[in-house]
C-alpha cells in the first residue's frame, strides 16, 4: 500500500461530479468544462470524478461555473462535492497559491440565471465546539437570505446559484479561518431545474 506524503498547505479543494438529467448528459457535462477558464487551478477528471484544488475564490468560481453552465439551458442538474482544506496529505499542486485573486468565471456565471436548492453539511474536525461552529455558519446564511431550514443531517440553502455557491464558500472559509490548523470538510449538493415541487419555507 503507497503512503500519502503529509503537507502544510493551505490549500482548498474540492471533489465533485455534475449529473445533468439528460440523454445527452456526456455532450452537457463537455460542454460545460469547455465553457469554464480552469486555467488558475489544479484539475483532474476521471472516469468518476473531478477534483479542482486550489485558492478557495478559484475553487468556489469553478465550481460554481460547471454546475451553472451544465445547467443554464434547463437540464435537471445535480452537483455533488466535497470542499476540504488542511488534509495532512494535500500538497501536490502548491504553484497554483501563488495565483492572483482575480475571478476568471464571476462575471458569466453571475450573469447566468440559474436558481438552485441546496443541502450542506460542515465538518469542522477535531474541534470539540463543532457544533457551536455549525450553529454560527447556518446564522450566516441567515444573514445572506439563502438559509430555508434544517433537515436530517443537514441544512438547506435556496436562491440564484451565485448566492448559494457564494454562501457556502463564506461559510466554508470563515470556518476553515478560524481553524486555521485544522481540517475542515464540507458536503453540498446542489439542484437546478427539478421537477419535483419545492419545499423552500424559509427560516430567520
Amino acid at each position: 500500500m503507497s503512503q500519502v506524503s503529509c503537507g502544510t498547505s493551505r490549500i482548498v479543494g474540492v471533489r465533485f461530479a455534475v449529473y445533468p438529467m439528460s440523454d445527452q448528459f456526456a455532450d452537457i457535462i463537455k460542454s460545460a468544462l469547455q465553457e469554464v477558464d480552469t486555467s488558475k487551478v489544479w484539475m483532474q477528471t476521471d472516469d468518476i470524478t473531478t477534483c479542482v484544488r486550489g485558492r478557495s475564490e478559484h475553487v468556489f468560481d469553478v465550481a460554481e461555473a460547471v454546475f451553472v453552465q451544465a445547467a443554464k439551458n434547463g437540464t435537471h442538474t445535480v452537483f455533488n462535492g466535497t470542499f476540504s482544506i488542511g488534509c495532512p496529505g494535500d500538497s501536490e499542486g502548491d504553484t497554483y497559491m501563488s495565483e492572483d485573486g482575480v475571478r476568471l468565471n464571476k462575471e458569466a456565471s453571475a450573469d447566468t440565471n440559474v436558481e438552485a436548492a441546496t443541502h450542506f453539511a460542515l465538518y469542522p474536525m477535531n474541534n470539540p465546539e463543532y457544533m457551536q461552529v455549525i450553529a454560527d455558519q447556518v446564522e450566516t446564511a441567515k444573514e445572506h437570505g439563502t438559509f430555508t431550514k434544517g433537515v436530517h443531517y443537514a441544512s438547506r440553502l435556496d436562491g440564484s446559484a451565485n448566492e448559494v455557491f457564494g454562501t457556502l464558500e463564506e461559510i466554508f472559509v470563515d470556518t476553515a479561518q478560524s481553524s486555521s490548523h485544522g481540517h475542515v470538510t464540507m458536503t453540498a449538493t446542489v439542484s437546478a431545474n427539478s421537477p419535483s415541487k419545492k419545499d423552500n419555507e424559509r427560516n430567520g
